[in-house]
């Protein structure tokens, strides 16, 4: 299984959380937003120009910044 940043996922794909590498407090409040290891994530679209992320996780929509994304490694969940 191949791991990936969030932010290579193309618009509706999606794949599951493997590890947010992050300072305790972003850790947190991703967390808080629900995002944690093992959660499928869901790249709804990109904005233009390198801008944020619109993201599903479970029932929960988030926008989130290109640094934050990056942060977030994923592992493809496409069948094989």
């Amino acid at each position: 299984m191949q791991c990936n940043l969030l932010t290579s996922l193309t618009s509706g794909e999606q794949a599951t959380i493997r590890s947010i590498d992050a300072e305790e407090g972003l850790f947190q409040r991703m967390t808080a937003m629900g995002f944690r290891i093992g959660r499928q994530i869901e790249l709804v679209r990109r904005a233009s120009f390198s801008g944020p992320l619109h993201v599903r996780v479970g029932s929960t929509d988030v926008v989130l910044r290109q640094t934050e994304a990056r942060r977030i490694q994923v592992s493809d969940t496409r069948p094989t």
